[in-house]
């Protein structure tokens, strides 16, 4: 194996201390010691990992960073976790930043299919899964829609860490049987994905679990910030006009946000952000709702349904942290309905050949929509995330019976 192919995390900063000084609570503003398991802080809401950044803008410069392999831990001095060792790595490749197919307009796609378990939840949990190991956890639990579970799955499995996982009962199968099959305990309940994080809460003493919901630790954050990170070096560290994200749990619009701040404090890029984007479906948009009403926090989103399994989360515990991205930014938040979701799917498949996530449909859906009435323009440089492979989901029956036996008529086919 050549230098150029060994991961980048194999030969920088062995054994040495990252630049983390504490976390932070998001809302109250309380500090604690970052080597310690923490879930929630004192008031409920997220811990934000806080760095030594003047220190960090001294080790590190964008050369020596261009030179490393191109994967997630080429960010290692931006990331938490301490010793080598405690790494646990599936392969985290920097995703392709590409044109989208098809289209007229400066759109540019995010194709976080590319990575394990086949969606972006693998930044996330790969970060989180290395810190539980990092700090003694020796059994997780989470609640999921499917692609978070199958992540936390896979990497526990290697870390040797026990995962039990909660997926409402109608989610997609092949998620279901590919947590299974990574070695997880998979239970499907009769509720939605905040149900199914009641049960992961409830059970923590009776199960001696560590509670890995969305934002309920500190460090999946971490994880989908690189988002940002890898976002800022493709686009030649000039961010793009506007960025589209699925919003669920809100875990990496919030991670990316967090990225560029800690991006323009060192001196790497100016203060211009891109408008920040909430993409919802219009079954489940508590941040929508919110947004529009000009209120800092969502309500619980009643009888929340779409086929975006991913993005039907009716809370947010970082509701407020997404919120103040897109405000801050000049963004917005948007809804789309089920059948407008799938209609963008089926036509940047058909039309430029890239089959999309429901989720990544939902924010190309909601590209067209915005630039249709206005909020956006097509020749604004705008990115979509499609946080998943589309071939995780289930697709429209197809294909014409053929009978070999049988005289085949050609000109039919045309």
């Amino acid at each position: 194996m050549s230098d150029t192919q060994v991961p980048s995390w194999t030969n920088v900063l062995e054994q040495r201390p990252t630049f983390v000084t504490n976390l932070e609570c998001g809302l109250s503003g309380e500090e604690v010691a970052s080597d310690r398991l923490h879930g929630l802080s004192s008031v409920g809401r997220p811990f934000l990992v806080r760095y030594n950044l003047p220190a960090l803008a001294k080790s590190l410069d964008k050369e020596t960073l261009a030179a490393r392999p191109p994967d997630m831990w080429r960010y290692r001095e931006f990331l938490p976790v301490r010793e080598t060792a405690n790494i646990v790595s599936l392969g985290e490749c920097m995703t392709p930043l590409m044109p989208a197919p098809g289209v007229s307009g400066d759109l540019w796609i995010k194709d976080e299919g590319r990575l394990p378990t086949g969606s972006f939840k693998a930044r996330g949990l790969c970060l989180a899964v290395s810190m539980a190991k990092e700090l003694g956890v020796t059994r997780m639990a989470m609640p999921t829609n499917g692609n978070a579970g199958a992540a936390l799955a896979a990497y526990c499995r290697s870390a040797g860490i026990e995962a039990f996982v909660f997926c409402p009962d109608d989610t997609p199968e092949t998620n279901i049987r590919e947590i299974a099959l990574q070695g997880a305990h998979v239970y499907c309940v009769n509720g939605l994905i905040n149900d199914c994080g009641k049960i992961v809460g409830d059970g923590k003493e009776a199960m001696d679990w560590f509670d890995a919901s969305t934002l309920k630790e500190p460090y999946r954050i971490e994880g989908k910030k690189t988002m940002g990170l890898e976002l800022a070096e493709q686009c030649g560290w000039q961010l793009p006009d506007a960025i589209f994200y699925p919003t669920g749990g809100g875990t990496g619009l919030i991670g990316m946000w967090k990225a560029f701040d800690e991006l323009e404090a060192m001196g790497w890029i100016g203060p211009k952000r891109p408008k920040m984007i909430a993409v919802q479906a219009a079954g489940c948009a508590p941040i929508v709702k919110a947004f529009d009403e000009g209120v800092e926090h969502a309500e619980l989103w009643p009888d929340a349904h779409t086929m975006a399994a991913g993005i039907r989360v009716p809370a947010a515990v970082g509701d407020f942290l997404i919120l103040r991205a897109v405000r801050q930014s000049g963004g917005f938040a948007i809804a789309i309905d089920d059948e407008t979701i799938f209609a963008a799917r089926d036509d940047m498949a058909r039309n430029g050949g890239l089959l999309l996530c429901p989720e990544g449909a939902a924010t190309y859906a909601a590209w067209r929509q915005a630039v249709a009435d206005g909020r956006i323009s097509a020749q604004d440089r705008s990115i979509l995330f499609n946080c998943a492979t589309g071939l995780k989901y289930p697709m429209p029956p197809a294909g014409i019976p053929l009978d070999r036996h049988q005289p085949i008529d050609y000109g039919a086919m045309l």
